[in-house]
């Protein structure tokens, strides 16, 4: 069981930033990858950045590149978002996402984050 819990939402002005914390607990194996995705009212869950623990590969979402940087800190199992030059349309819930090797975000051996807001005022 692996337990994800994040925080750093809140509400900011467009331009500005935030950086979203999530630290994973529980019995973590060392393949493994974690993730942000974000959900608007009345929208899908959609992808937003990614990254392995052994070689630190990062994948991003066009919406968000060159202006959102995840990265990790191996000792601690915890995962960031930093985000910068927010625009409204970042408006949504955000969520920390956990998947060993061999399995996907979402998949049977996944977790979440219960979600922080994030919203973003012009």
């Amino acid at each position: 069981q692996v337990q994800l819990v994040e925080s750093g939402g809140g509400l900011v002005q467009t331009g500005g930033s935030l950086r979203l914390s999530c630290a994973a607990s529980g019995r973590t194996f060392r393949n493994y990858a974690m993730g942000w995705f974000r959900q608007a009212p009345g929208k899908e869950r959609e992808f937003v950045a990614r990254i392995t623990w052994s070689l630190g590969i990062t994948g991003y979402a066009d919406s968000v590149k060159g202006r959102f940087t995840i990265s990790r800190d191996n000792a601690k199992n915890m995962a960031y978002l930093q985000m910068n030059a927010l625009k409204p349309e970042d408006t949504a819930v955000y969520y920390c996402a956990w998947a060993p090797g061999g399995d996907t975000f979402g998949g049977r051996s996944s977790y979440w984050s219960q979600g922080t807001q994030v919203t973003v005022s012009s």
